[in-house]
């Protein structure tokens, strides 16, 4: 995907995968975790409810998460979109360039692969 302007336009789910896997960008799942259990979640996300957000991905809390990086732009899901847009919105209000690719049934839709 070379010449891929990250917040260009919408990230599909598609090149979210490929750009994953060349380490480009962060999967994050902002589901609740009983969503987790029941279903999987995307090979290699890093999983942070939409609850943690803001006090996760601030440098500046003491529960600041350092797979957060402020230089990796990040690929936000959910379970159908909404929360991943609700995050996307907190962590670019917070300096990442973050760009909602829908809900988990898109990533498997697309071939992505499932962990538990």
């Amino acid at each position: 995907m070379s010449g891929f302007a990250f917040n260009a336009h919408r990230l599909t789910p598609a090149q979210a995968r490929e750009l994953a896997s060349e380490g480009k960008i962060m999967l994050l799942d902002v589901r609740e975790p009983k969503e987790l259990a029941a279903s999987g979640k995307a090979k290699g996300a890093v999983h942070v409810p939409l609850s943690l957000i803001a006090m996760k991905a601030d440098p500046r809390s003491p529960d600041y998460d350092s797979r957060f990086r402020p230089t990796l732009p990040i690929a936000v899901y959910c379970a159908a979109g909404a929360r991943a847009g609700s995050a996307a919105q907190v962590l670019t209000q917070l300096g990442y360039q973050a760009q909602n690719i829908g809900g988990f049934a898109d990533w498997c839709a697309c071939g992505g692969a499932v962990e538990a």
